[in-house]
């Protein structure tokens, strides 16, 4: 049903997700790069971040005062959230993975049950969707998953003290409150479906960086169209990966991006591309480009350069260049940009990205670009490598 919809709103994946409520958990899916077998489903993943119906919700309109740890947790009164995890990960024998957990929160109405309503223990106004995916690139074999849930009788939900998000038995949470960490505790991930699953922690080596202006990142014109967001760049993590059979100690960098607001994207603007990109200096980019619907560039495109004492610079969208080398054609429909030449003229650096694997498109309620990245260039005269993660929507459903 949901793979003809080439324009899904957000009242519709809200019947969608309470049509699945019962199942819970969508069947795993794991995806040859080179044969794959999922027909697709809309690549509008834009549509969940309009303005539609959004008035009725708190606004991301003002700088906010951000308060660690209690930002880690939830924010339930704004329409949309999300913690946003990706990480690449080499085993003890060599081998590479790349991961993503996501968990959304969407709320179905902005008012709580009023008095003399159903106080029925399923009632609730708050939908969890999950992703999962892991990149194998030894095997060539891209493993995704999706879950639905209602934030009621503990299926899903969030807390704040102590910090935990979960939907089913995908979970992240703190370890531990111990002073003793420079920039906050350990967080333990865990997540599996099928025939994968990933155990890992994650200890933040960098403070929360605030990205746009203070933490609002405006992403339209329109007063609202903007979010709260912040990022913790740099993970150091470690863990098992079980794959196909296989178990796998690893050990690498994870990123974790957290956003809420109300709406953020304007009818003129068809989706993003999205940049994470851990340095081996210690430097962490993340840059968003957002494109209209004639193709180019929205003039709210922004990023961070997060430098490695952990300062951060904010970048406009004309701060950084971003020229399309190579595309990869979707089997399933639509062309995505497959590598890039990524400039910041003020910091003399010039990079070269490219995916581990062509094929790491999540098919899911939405369909999407996810995948790990390497990185190579120059910084001034020096030579420099990285890796990283990219996002890219809204190509799924555009003709070639």
């Amino acid at each position: 049903m949901i793979q003809n919809i080439k324009k899904v709103s957000l009242a519709a994946v809200f019947i969608v997700v309470i049509l699945v409520l019962t199942l819970r958990a969508m069947a795993p899916l794991a995806v040859d790069s080179r044969l794959p077998d999922r027909a697709p489903g809309s690549s509008r993943l834009a549509e969940l971040l309009r303005a539609d119906q959004a008035e009725s919700y708190p606004q991301a309109l003002e700088k906010r005062r951000f308060e660690f740890p209690a930002d880690h947790g939830p924010h339930p009164a704004y329409r949309n959230e999300w913690w946003y995890v990706t990480g690449n990960l080499d085993s003890d024998s060599g081998r590479r993975f790349g991961f993503e957990l996501t968990i959304f929160r969407f709320a179905l109405s902005a008012e709580p049950a009023a008095a003399g309503e159903s106080t029925s223990a399923w009632r609730s106004n708050q939908v969890f969707i999950g992703h999962l995916a892991l990149t194998d690139e030894a095997n060539e074999r891209f493993h995704v998953a999706q879950r639905f849930s209602r934030g009621s009788l503990g299926l899903a939900g969030a807390t704040t003290q102590p910090f935990r998000v979960w939907i089913d038995d995908w979970t992240l949470t703190e370890t531990s409150s111990n002073a003793e960490y420079r920039h906050g505790p350990p967080w333990r991930l865990r997540a599996s479906d099928g025939d994968f699953a990933l155990s890992l922690r994650l200890t933040p080596l960098k403070a929360p960086v605030l990205n746009g202006v203070d933490g609002l990142s405006q992403k339209a014109a329109e007063p609202g169209n903007a979010s709260y967001y912040y990022s913790v760049t740099r993970l150091k993590t470690d863990g098992t990966i079980y794959a196909d059979g296989e178990e796998h100690r690893v050990n690498g960098l994870s990123w974790l991006d957290r956003e809420w607001g109300s709406n953020a994207l304007s009818p003129e603007q068809s989706g993003w591309d999205w940049f994470a990109l851990q340095l081996a200096d210690g430097t962490d980019l993340m840059f968003y480009n957002l494109r209209r619907i004639d193709g180019s560039q929205d003039r709210h495109s922004a990023g961070t350069l997060t430098l490695a004492d952990g300062s951060s610079i904010y970048l406009a969208h004309d701060d950084l260049s971003i020229e399309v080398l190579d595309t990869w054609d979707s089997p399933h429909g639509g062309r995505y940009p497959s590598a890039w030449r990524l400039g910041v003229p003020q910091q003399q650096m010039q990079l070269r990205i490219e995916p581990i694997l062509p094929a790491q498109e999540l098919i899911t309620t939405v369909r999407y670009w996810e995948g790990a990245v390497d990185v190579t260039g120059t910084r001034g005269e020096e030579p420099i490598v990285g890796r990283g993660y990219v996002e890219l929507t809204g190509y799924a459903d555009r003709p070639d």
